[in-house]
């Protein structure tokens, strides 16, 4: 008997540690400022010394992650991840001038989002994104006559192109897959030798150069770079293209920043608008629209470059010790008043 009891208590402990897991859990995934603030107890894992030695960027040479030991700084493929202090800004800054390049960077800036957000991001990208390089903005609306103007540094250009406007903010979201294939395939492309692609609703903060270019290039999503990959975001719906399996994903990739050179930026673009469409047939929409197809696609097509969460951080998640220099900021979210 006094077996069976202690077997008995033992099992309503272990049921009650679970249930606890499961609540904190949720309300880690709920955004609670408290629990927040436990994810920084989980380890990020550490990059293995022979990989460190072999990690170099395509602009700054080798890399230095041994400067940052409280992160993460390299990918399981072997692509780095970008931080501060890994890099040489002066030596990316060189290179890229001496190769002469042009640097696209594409916005959409669809309803509201137009009035609230375009301004303050193109003058702020004038102020910090690609300082001293050939940039040319596309920014997609359809609206092209109130966009505001922005005076532009030498070498650089503002083109407006004008988009449909679509009846649902998912739907502006899941077409700007094949806007951005079929401008790829027209001027942009034929201007451009690398592509950022931005959401709009986030302004510069602080430099943004040569040292994110890549031949593809992903973002780690602020709100989850510290979560294990079982509790990740991504599409668990089988029947959808999207679709992760469980125990697949390597981390969770933000859309509001992704790029690469044009040839790879038409990659993965054709793939992520196939998908979109193949689901939109089968009646289907992803969790996440296209961002979960943007994981989908990094998930088997892994990208050459990974930029830390420094790169485009939100600061209602607060101060955390590894994000010195925040590169790009989340505006305020104001989904009830943009959204419609």
């Amino acid at each position: 008997m006094a077996l069976k009891e202690r077997l008995r208590t033992w099992k309503r402990l272990f049921c009650w540690l679970i249930l606890l897991v499961l609540g904190l859990l949720g309300l880690l995934q709920h955004g609670l400022p408290i629990f927040r603030h436990l994810e920084t107890l989980i380890p990020m894992g550490v990059c293995p010394p022979a990989r460190m030695a072999l990690l170099r960027d395509n602009f700054t040479g080798l890399l230095n992650p041994w400067a940052r030991p409280d992160v993460l700084t390299c990918t399981s493929w072997g692509a780095p991840i970008i931080w501060d202090s890994t890099f040489d800004p002066a030596v990316a800054q060189q290179n890229a001038l001496q190769q002469n390049f042009t640097i696209g960077l594409t916005v959409f800036a669809v309803g509201r989002y137009l009035e609230k957000y375009l301004a303050r991001f193109l003058e702020t990208a004038e102020q910090h994104f690609m300082v001293g390089q050939r940039v040319v903005y596309y920014v997609f609306t359809e609206r092209p006559y109130a966009v505001p103007r922005v005076a532009l540094a030498p070498g650089r250009r503002l083109r407006v192109e004008r988009v449909a406007r679509e009846p649902r903010w998912q739907d502006v979201s899941m077409q700007r897959m094949r806007t951005l294939h079929e401008a790829l395939g027209g001027l942009l492309g034929r201007e451009a030798h690398f592509v950022l692609c931005m959401d709009v609703d986030q302004h510069f903060r602080s430099a943004f150069g040569p040292e994110v270019l890549a031949e593809s290039v992903a973002q780690l999503h602020a709100w989850h770079y510290h979560w294990p990959r079982w509790l990740l975001p991504y599409e668990r719906d089988a029947r959808s293209t999207a679709a992760l399996a469980l125990g697949e994903g390597d981390f969770y990739y933000h859309a509001a920043v992704f790029g690469g050179s044009v040839a790879a930026l038409r990659g993965l673009t054709a793939h992520c608008a196939r998908s979109l469409r193949r689901d939109r047939e089968r009646g289907l929409e992803a969790r996440w629209h296209d961002e979960s197809h943007l994981n989908k696609f990094f998930w088997l097509h892994k990208p050459a470059k990974v930029l830390s969460p420094e790169f485009c951080w939100s600061p209602e998640i607060g101060r955390r010790a590894e994000i010195r220099q925040p590169r790009l900021l989340w505006a305020p979210k104001e989904y009830a008043l943009l959204r419609d």
